[in-house]
């Protein structure tokens, strides 16, 4: 008798499996990763077969059978890297193999599938071509072009003049399904053809094709300032693996950067390469999973989520802008693709090669290090200016206001970045000092006036902007701060016409195609500004960009957290590397603590005097890359609740040599009080082995007390 070991997709956590189902024989075909609808719990649901065996600890007429096999199998690898990751990051088997399944696995998808006729010369076709045979020019021109390219879209040569050469036997037209790819936008294309490389470019690819090579275990980081080539080296690199007949994966840190480096890839590799992410539609994910599964494309392009793309033989994995914490996924399992991308990497004998100007402390020290310190065009970075705005109250500084006015006037392009969005801070009363709070979570209310609305960033909660305090009726009701809604509106008064749009990039511009819509417009624009959050320092390329302006350069700095110079000096290096790339390039920093030390190193684009420092603090505290962190967080109706199975899990949760804090109250947040605790080890593995267990053996009593217990190992 066949068995299989089935994991039920069962969100709950006291479900732990898997369990036994005996396999009939018209079941052949099932193996690791086959998904399968089972009867459990007195009903059907989905799972996915993670081991088979000869026999089974249950006899064989207690056992059921599964209902059905899906069509759309898990790759074996995938279900390991599945169980792996719900160990490593304290999740369930269901959980962390829900995201390796096919998208749309167990729903009726629908695929759109048309004909499209396509024209090849016969063997008549070419002996009618070379034999002097009685043809017209046209006709000649069409066998040639045959002859030369291979099956063509008859549509593009011209489907009349073909079923005339089809009626003589010379040339054979065949209707062919195929499937419509998402749209690329033309944001950053690359040329076709290999660039040449710089001496600099050349020993790192050299360095990277020697690491591949090798089968080397530990990542290469190719750290390279802004405008250096890195994605040159990129497509390079991917060139040579695929003529090793391997596989590629290309990681982008947020959606909105997909377009541009799909555009790129498809240039220079055509229909081998594929996209996932969350913004295509189902249908369309489900096309792209199956070119992937099936070997029809070769290469993946996308952001985190693509890290679990169903390629075999792979050989090699790029993380680009590998210092984003965007990398770092927000349900559960919390897992980090940086991390799930050098567990892939190991287990295919792969090349990990991370990319970034500011990369984090523990790529620096995770492996060896590829340099590349000047930009390909020998061009210099773009100097930097700290403008002190202590004491002062408008947004933008004198000389901020200056330069973006000679900028209208030379009609060039800047960036200008603002991390926060919406129009202002919060609101409040100026009679009785009421804040408009959210009624669910621990926050005030962003107030967002091109939507009319007030809302909360945490939970999506939306109330109508007062016009009064409903507490004392008083009509004096304040805005505090300004983010890039306001910052848009004001210099599209001041500065912006049909010839200098003044455009927003930010979370507002909902969907990926209006994102995409965004930075084709501002690429397209002989001069404009883009204005925008963090998004709009993340990769993009746009060559003519004469000016960058960083807005309240400090407001990372007052984060409760010990990255919080890191993202700093990242952020200021980032948007200073989107300038000066073909033009002359000035960036402006606004802060009101221009003596910072983040502030300062990346005023002077010293990656290395920030990196050393930062490293030698972070190993006096004891904090990652020296140790690792794990947050249990517990939440409830009742702060009462959360509190007590926090302090209960604090008991159990013992690993060697480490430290734990709390528990601690965190802010209310969506209708659910919070308590948490810290563990703070140097032995990792055994930290993350106690925590898994406490809450394990905890999870029914959670359960019955209403109280839900989430864990993230690395927390961002």
């Amino acid at each position: 008798m066949k068995i299989a070991r089935v994991q039920p997709l069962a969100r709950t956590r006291a479900v732990r499996g898997p369990f036994d189902y005996k396999l009939k024989p018209e079941h052949a075909e099932v193996e690791v990763g086959s998904v399968v609808r089972v009867p459990f719990a007195r009903r059907s649901m989905l799972g996915v077969v993670v081991e088979l065996a000869g026999e089974s600890s249950v006899t064989p007429e207690r056992l059921a059978e599964p209902e059905a096999v899906l069509e759309d199998r898990v790759p074996a690898d995938l279900v390991e890297l599945a169980m792996w990751m719900a160990s490593e990051y304290c999740s369930t088997p269901a959980r962390a193999l829900a995201l390796v399944l096919a998208p749309g696995a167990g729903a009726r998808t629908q695929t759109r599938t048309r004909t499209r006729l396509e024209a090849a010369i016969t063997a008549s076709g070419l002996r009618a071509l070379h034999g002097g045979a009685v043809l017209t020019a046209r006709q000649r021109g069409l066998l040639e072009e045959l002859e030369r390219r291979g099956p063509i879209l008859a549509a593009e040569l011209g489907t009349t003049a073909l079923r005339r050469l089809e009626a003589r036997g010379l040339v054979e037209i065949e209707g062919r399904m195929w499937r419509p790819s998402p749209r690329r936008p033309a944001v950053g294309h690359a040329p076709a053809d290999p660039l040449p490389l710089t001496g600099e470019q050349r020993g790192a690819l050299d360095a990277v094709r020697a690491a591949s090579a090798n089968g080397r275990a530990s990542p290469l980081l190719l750290h390279g300032v802004t405008g250096s080539g890195k994605t040159e080296i990129y497509l390079q690199a991917a060139q040579a693996t695929l003529a090793a007949s391997r596989s590629v994966i290309v990681l982008v840190p947020e959606i909105a950067l997909t377009p541009q480096a799909l555009a790129r890839f498809t240039a220079r590799f055509g229909d081998v390469v594929a996209v996932m992410h969350s913004g295509l539609s189902a249908a369309a994910r489900r096309i792209q999973w199956r070119r992937l599964r099936d070997g029809e494309a070769r290469i993946c392009v996308g952001p985190r989520s693509a890290v679990f793309a169903p390629l075999s033989d792979l050989g090699l994995l790029i993380v680009d802008e590998e210092h984003e914490s965007s990398y770092k996924h927000e349900g559960d399992p919390r897992y980090d693709a940086r991390a799930v991308a050098e567990r892939r990497a190991r287990a295919h004998g792969a090349l990990l090669l991370q990319g970034s100007a500011t990369p984090r402390p523990e790529s620096v020290i995770a492996g060896a290090r590829v340099r590349l310190s000047r930009r390909i065009d020998a061009r210099p970075l773009p100097g930097v200016e700290i403008l002190d705005m202590r004491g002062r109250h408008h947004p933008l500084h004198p000389e901020t206001r200056l330069a973006l006015a000679d900028l209208r006037r030379q009609r060039g392009k800047a960036v200008v970045l603002l991390n926060r969005r919406g129009w202002s801070n919060f609101l409040s009363c100026r009679a009785c000092g009421r804040v408009w709070l959210c009624p669910h979570c621990d926050v005030a209310l962003v107030l967002h006036r091109g939507g009319g609305r007030m809302a909360c960033h945490h939970c999506g909660h939306q109330e109508p902007i007062p016009s009064r305090c409903p507490a004392c009726a008083s009509t004096a009701v304040a805005r505090h701060g300004a983010g890039t809604e306001r910052l848009e509106h004001e210099l599209q008064g001041a500065l912006g016409d049909a010839s200098f749009p003044v455009l927003r990039l930010d979370a507002d511009a909902t969907g990926t195609r209006a994102r995409a819509q965004v930075l084709e417009r501002f690429a397209a624009a002989d001069g404009g500004l883009l204005v925008g959050t963090q998004m709009v320092a993340k990769g993009h390329d746009f060559p003519d960009v004469a000016l960058g302006v960083v807005l309240d350069a400090d407001a990372t700095l007052r984060f409760p957290d010990f990255r919080a110079e890191e993202r700093t000096f990242a952020l200021i290096t980032q948007l200073a590397g989107r300038a000066g790339r073909a033009v002359s390039g000035r960036v402006l920093v606004q802060t009101r603590a221009p003596e910072a030390r983040s502030i300062s190193f990346a005023a002077r684009h010293d990656a290395d005097g920030f990196l050393a420092q930062e490293l030698s603090r972070r190993e006096a505290l004891r904090y990652p890359p020296f140790a690792s962190l794990i947050r249990i967080v517990c939440a409830a109706g009742e702060a009462a609740e959360a509190q007590a199975l926090a302090g209960e899990l604090r008991q159990r949760v013992d690993p060697p040599g480490a430290s734990i804090l709390g528990p601690a109250p965190l802010f209310r947040l969506r209708g659910r009080a919070r308590s948490q605790i810290v563990v703070k080890a140097e032995q990792r593995t055994p930290a993350i082995a106690s925590v898994g267990e406490a809450v394990d053996a905890l999870a029914s009593v959670a359960s019955r007390r209403g109280v839900s217990v989430s864990v993230d190992v690395d927390p961002q």
